[in-house]
């Protein structure tokens, strides 16, 4: 019987020994030794439970900018530079493209842009469009400046607004935000011009 307990006790040895091909320090004893040393009640530092998210359910038409423009949220103008250049008619790679994003995006929406103006890629003759409101709703043109110019900015479309360490941001759904269309926080106070079309139907 002792023999019999020592061959069973050797086999289950045996098989736990590393082979090339095993990886039961990295798979099973190293994860459950962090996982271990993490629970440990010395260890963890006590926290509030993470409130639970919560889904925002928005409607709007669409004929609103907003609708048009999320279905090219991520492009970028290199990886993506045919088709923006398909959709504003300028190489974004070699054009600040903000303007033209916004003309298209107005169109693609069946409202009239602003490529009559007398220069259409530029954000601030934007401020010649629509008209002036205080208060933005989703799919207003917002314009910001940009650079150390007088004539450049930048202009997107107004998504929501937020307050942050006491301080109002706006959401702006634009093109050429870092190389790409995004949604990016931008101070309300910084804003030269809301503009709306009395098209949008919000």
């Amino acid at each position: 019987m002792k023999h019999i307990i020592i061959l069973i006790t050797g086999l289950i040895l045996t098989a736990c020994v590393s082979t090339p091909r095993d990886n039961f320090y990295e798979d099973v004893y190293k994860p459950r030794y962090k996982r271990i040393a993490i629970e440990e009640p010395a260890q963890v530092e006590q926290k509030s439970p993470a409130p639970e998210p919560t889904i925002e359910i928005v409607r709007i038409s669409i004929t609103n900018p907003i609708y048009q423009g999320i279905e090219f949220l991520d492009y970028t103008e290199k990886e993506d530079r045919s088709e923006l250049k398909e959709l504003t008619g300028v190489d974004p790679v070699r054009i600040e493209w903000c303007a033209a994003f916004a003309n298209a995006i107005l169109e693609k929406s069946g409202i009239p842009s602003n490529k009559d103006h007398k220069y259409p890629l530029t954000a601030r003759a934007f401020l010649d469009w629509g008209v002036s409101v205080d208060k933005p709703m989703m799919g207003d043109i917002v314009v910001f400046p940009r650079g150390s110019q007088g004539w450049q900015g930048h202009v997107g479309f107004y998504v929501k607004e937020q307050t942050i360490d006491g301080v109002l941001y706006y959401y702006i759904l634009g093109g050429n935000q870092k190389n790409s269309v995004r949604v990016d926080l931008y101070r309300a106070d910084k804003a030269i011009g809301i503009r709306r079309s009395k098209l949008i139907n919000q």
